[in-house]
This record gives C-alpha cells, structure tokens and sequence, in this order.
C-alpha cells in the first residue's frame, strides 16, 4: 500500500485579484459622473454682505450669474482697483450685459426662459452706481427678475 503524504500546512489561498480593475473603474466611472466642476472662475475679490431673512433658490439651473467686486491682485495691474463686472470667466462692461443675457435665455428650454433670475453677487464695499447702471441694462434686456446673493448672518440679541 502506498503512502500519502502531506506537503505542508493547508494556508489560506490567495486573494484574487481580477476583479480589482473592475472596481476601480467603476468608482472612477461614478466620480466622473457625479462630481460637479466650478462653472466660472472668480477673478474679483467677493465678501457679500450679510443678511437675517435669507431665503434659498429653488432651481439654480435658472439662475444666471452677475459677479461685481474689485479685481483680484493678480488682475489690478491690467484692471485697476475700481470695481468690476464679471460675467462667466471675463470681465466686462455695462454694455455687454444684454448679450449675456440673451445668450444665457437661448440656453434654456422654451418655456424655462420666463422664469430665468439674475443674481448679482455683489461685494459689500462696492458702490451702488454700477450695481444701478447693471439693473438699469437688465430691464432694457427684459430680465425683470432679480436676486441679490448674500451670506447668512446670525442675530445675537
């Protein structure tokens, strides 16, 4: 009769491994599609004023964005220190807000378009003289619905 013989302890087996690709790009896969980007860059220096009776937006994809503020120090050289209007990645002038306007209804479905807002996130140490002449082209370009973006502040009594 022969003899059977043990070749060593039975350990543990190892791990497989070929499924490890599948994993991470499936993760990968997920990030890539739920993470938003930052739609524009900030190029002006934003502290907004603060507020009690703060209410939040429903729809943002309905919001169109108004930045004014002082250029950043990277931007004063070329800009100046005197307040700036900023829309998408540019700055820009009074005159230009029309077209942005339009450009950002024609981005939109036909029966959002009544319900677009236009939010002026404004600095809290600029003058109103431009944050006037901004609303004034925003009723020549017929966008009638405002919002003023603020920061909430707490009230200690």
């Amino acid at each position: 009769m022969a003899k059977f013989q043990r070749k060593g302890k039975g350990g543990m087996p190892a791990i497989s491994t070929a499924s490890l690709p599948d994993i991470v790009f499936m993760l990968l896969f997920f990030f890539m599609v739920s993470t938003v980007m930052r739609e524009t860059t900030l190029k002006i220096d934003q502290h907004l004023p603060g507020a009690t009776e703060v209410k939040k937006l429903e729809r943002k994809s309905l919001v169109s964005y108004i930045n004014i503020g002082k250029p950043k120090r990277t931007f004063q050289s070329m800009y100046g220190t005197e307040p700036r209007i900023q829309l998408n990645d540019a700055f820009a002038k009074v005159g230009d807000i029309r077209d942005y306007v339009t450009a950002e209804r024609e981005k939109m479905d036909e029966n959002e378009r009544p319900l677009m807002t236009v939010s002026l996130k404004v600095d809290e140490e600029t003058k109103m003289g431009i944050v006037v002449d901004v609303k004034q082209e925003l009723r020549k370009a017929s966008a009638l619905k405002i919002n003023y973006s603020t920061r909430k502040v707490e009230v200690i009594e």
